[in-house]
């Protein structure tokens, strides 16, 4: 008769280096949680949102122990992304010049930001770093498709874009949203990360929405960087709490002062538009037939340079984006994110998103990327604002 000891064997091999094996590291998650009856931390048709409410003290603390203290690797990013390209010996370079920022920064951000990392206890030289890092070294790419209400199946205008940054592996798990209420201003939601003072994708209660996407050139003769201005997350943020249209967003980024060269793209209940901001100009571009496609350049005859550096193909996304220009159709949500899908920049995509003003609905791809692969969740963002 046969011996069943090598089967047996074998399986019992098997077992023991399945039990002592390393168990799949999980991806990071939120924990859910409050802080008295103002600030809660809460899982929304699977994503995760941060309501804060109240004084910049108050948001400022709730931000730190909800989402910083379980959250604190992201400070590292910078360093690690300095790393990665063989520059980790200027971070402090970087820590020095954000100090010298951070006097810039409208007086509510500086109290918030302070706020948060006495709450989270963590180093101040990270989180100023993490909030200025964007200004001082151009980093983000990211691709947009703006549709006005006829171009829509929704009726109304929606703003659809892609938010491409290295993702090192990691980063792309600590994305949030967090849903602010400052006292006497308009609320908002911003899409992005636990210890950003700014805003980078958002909207308000009055459906004004935007996104950033930064620009590399600009024409000869224009200030490329301005070491006095404010912060352009900061810029973008003072929007969503201050104004209510496009007309308004647009007077408000010209009265301020710019630190260096970008896109914002912009919807209302209306309209959509793309402002191109330098330190010391802004230009408007209108929609063509209904429709608006931006990425990593400057396209009005006031900024645009005589000659365009492709930079991660941002000519290309631009003219596969802009093909929706050229049809008869209407798009919704979905059809957004397919549009976005086919320029995304692999584990750099680490969102993608569609918002809609007139709803105040959010369509949220995050988590895993490429982010415009997977399904979008919708977030209703009008009983978060009240």
């Amino acid at each position: 008769m046969e011996s069943k000891m090598p089967f047996v064997l074998g399986n019992l091999l098997v077992l023991f280096h399945l039990a002592v094996a390393p168990a799949a590291e999980q991806p990071f998650r939120y924990p859910a949680g409050r802080q008295g009856d103002k600030a809660e931390l809460k899982y929304v048709n699977g994503l995760p949102v941060l309501v804060v409410s109240g004084t910049p003290e108050e948001m400022g603390s709730a931000v730190g122990l909800l989402a910083l203290v379980p959250a604190k690797r992201v400070l590292g990013y910078p360093r690690d992304l300095l790393k990665e390209i063989g520059t980790e010996n200027l971070y402090g370079l970087f820590a020095w010049a954000g100090n010298g920022m951070v006097k810039q920064f409208p007086a509510d951000y500086q109290t918030e930001m302070e706020s948060m990392i006495k709450a989270a206890r963590v180093d101040r030289a990270d989180v100023v770093v993490g909030n200025t890092f964007f200004d001082l070294h151009k980093v983000f790419l990211c691709s947009a498709l703006l549709l006005e209400p006829q171009r829509s199946k929704t009726g109304g205008p929606l703003l659809g874009r892609n938010l491409d940054y290295p993702s090192l592996g990691y980063i792309n798990e600590y994305s949030l949203v967090t849903v602010y209420r400052p006292a006497g201003k308009h609320a908002f939601a911003s899409v992005g990360f636990p210890g950003l003072v700014g805003c980078v994708s958002g909207m308000n209660d009055a459906g004004l929405a935007l996104g950033i996407l930064e620009a590399y050139d600009v024409k000869r003769g224009v200030k490329k960087f301005d070491p006095l201005g404010v912060p352009y997350a900061l810029c973008l943020r003072k929007v969503l709490e201050e104004c209510t249209t496009i007309a308004e967003a647009k007077k408000l980024l010209e009265g301020l002062p710019q630190t260096t060269l970008y896109n914002v793209v912009l919807a209302d209940r209306q309209h959509v538009a793309v402002l191109e901001v330098a330190p010391a100009r802004l230009a408007e571009r209108t929609p063509e037939k209904g429709t608006a496609a931006c990425t990593n350049h400057f396209l009005t005859e006031a900024m645009k340079p005589a000659s365009v550096r492709d930079i991660e193909e941002t000519l290309e996304r631009f003219q596969s984006l802009d093909k929706t220009r050229r049809g008869a159709g209407k798009l919704g949500p979905d059809d957004m994110r397919q549009q976005l899908d086919a320029v995304n920049l692999g584990d750099f995509t680490l969102q993608t998103m569609v918002f809609e003003p007139c709803t105040l609905r959010l369509h949220l791809s995050l988590g895993k990327v490429p982010a415009s692969k997977q399904p979008l969740r919708i977030l209703d963002l009008g009983p978060l604002f009240q």
